[in-house]
């Protein structure tokens, strides 16, 4: 039968399915190529059928991007003989360039744009039922597969490139932060908000939240007893650091869970009281967060004692202050207390000059930095190389910093105001 016999309705409908063709070749392409790959993962582990075939499949990339190259093109070559003969049957002579201009653009929209937008759209929809469809193909083509990546790969090596370079999906720290960050509806922001501070505990020190040195309180064993007692009875903390004459000699802590029993019996004097006293526990100032969690559990330790190369104490830091660095602060701290910032009427806030800058750019969301410094007076101080007057007013970082107290060649209390919004220029285009 010469092919010239056929009716023009079944090639026309012969047609339809090869663009048919086209379109999945082109639009499941793009689908599994969308496809979230740590998605991919969960489902395939949780059993989908689907997902383990797709993960299986683009676990070898050039497989498959060879098998649906294969038909992709062999489909469009057959279109193009295919729309030709039309073009010739129809409209004679002049149908050949007439059947180029249609079909150009009829798989410009059929076989490749419109396919390969819905892919992207709905990657899972689509891949998930391609990847049934190019499991079977795979092994029907397998040996002309398997001869064009023998070429392709040979090629690839030629320009120093290996297709397992291609497999490697690790992240790093602030590629995770960015999956993390646009996770979206899909986790809840306050999980959100935890995650991404689990993050930034590797690059956080104990130095960056600890409690400076100039704020530690703590007993001298030297006092007399008498005064030691009511210290103890008036003491708003549950482990008590005890020193001996200054905090360059520290001698441990007390738990007041172990002085109970003693003060209900009446058998707490000097001798039970430092026989109770457990060692300090000290750590370098550059331990991070997430190793010093570690040693915490290690060490069945729940606070610690920072100090410098030189063995100098510099603060504290306890096992909720890493906490709270995950889950926010508690609300352990009395009512009667005051706040170490406090937001005024006018927007500006008020804050107390020992604050740690990490709590200040988290409660008003500003960016202040300092490769020293760990508060705001010593970023004040780092700024000015100086030491303020009481109504000296600075600028850092567009905020306008009002010093309101000093003590002790310290800022005491500053006001923050709000940054000063700068007019954009050309040049800051």
């Amino acid at each position: 039968m010469n092919i010239n016999d056929i009716p023009l309705g079944i090639l026309i409908f012969a047609l339809l399915i090869l663009f048919s063709l086209s379109a999945f070749f082109s639009g499941s392409e793009t689908a599994l190529m969308s496809l979230n790959r740590y998605k991919l993962k969960h489902q395939a582990e949780k059993g989908h059928t689907g997902a383990r075939l797709a993960q299986k499949l683009l676990a070898k990339p050039d497989r498959l991007i060879s098998l649906i190259l294969l038909g992709n093109n062999f489909v469009n070559i057959l279109i193009t003989q295919l729309a030709t003969l039309l073009g010739l049957r129809v409209f004679g002579d002049a149908g050949l360039a007439i059947a180029t201009g249609i079909l150009t653009f009829l798989l410009l929209i059929f076989g490749e744009i419109t396919p390969k937008t819905l892919g992207a759209m709905y990657p899972e929809r689509i891949a998930f039922v391609a990847a049934r469809i190019y499991a079977t193909l795979m092994k029907v083509m397998w040996p002309f597969v398997w001869l064009l990546n023998l070429f392709t790969n040979g090629i690839l090596r030629l320009f120093g490139a290996r297709n397992d370079d291609a497999n490697r999906v690790a992240l790093s720290h602030e590629e995770l932060r960015t999956v993390v960050s646009s996770a979206g509806t899909h986790i809840p922001q306050s999980h959100l908000d935890m995650l991404l501070r689990v993050m930034d505990m590797e690059s956080t020190t104990v130095s960056d939240i600890m409690i400076p040195r100039s704020q530690l309180q703590g007993l001298d064993i030297n006092d007399d007893w008498n005064e030691l007692e009511e210290q103890i009875i008036n003491s708003n903390f549950t482990r008590l650091l005890i020193y001996s004459e200054n905090l360059d000699n520290v001698l441990g802590f007390v738990h007041l869970r172990k002085l109970l029993p003693l003060f209900r019996d009446g058998h707490l004097d000097r001798e039970r009281f430092e026989a109770i006293i457990r060692p300090a526990y000290f750590i370098p100032e550059s331990t991070s967060l997430t190793q010093q969690l570690l040693n915490f559990q290690e060490e069945s330790r729940r606070i610690a004692l920072v100090v410098d190369e030189y063995g100098e104490i510099l603060g504290l830091i306890a096992l909720e202050d890493i906490l709270e660095e995950i889950v926010g602060e508690f609300s352990t701290v009395p009512s009667n207390q005051t706040r170490e910032i406090q937001q005024l009427d006018d927007g500006s806030y008020w804050v107390d000059g020992s604050m740690p800058i990490r709590e200040v750019n988290r409660q008003i969301g500003s960016h202040f930095a300092s490769e020293e410094a760990n508060t705001i007076n010593g970023l004040i101080l780092e700024y000015l190389e100086s030491i303020p007057v009481p109504g000296m007013t600075v600028l850092i970082d567009d905020y306008p910093m009002e010093i309101r107290k000093t003590r002790n060649n310290a800022v005491k209390t500053l006001i923050i105001h709000p940054r000063i919004q700068r007019a954009t220029t050309e040049d800051d285009e």
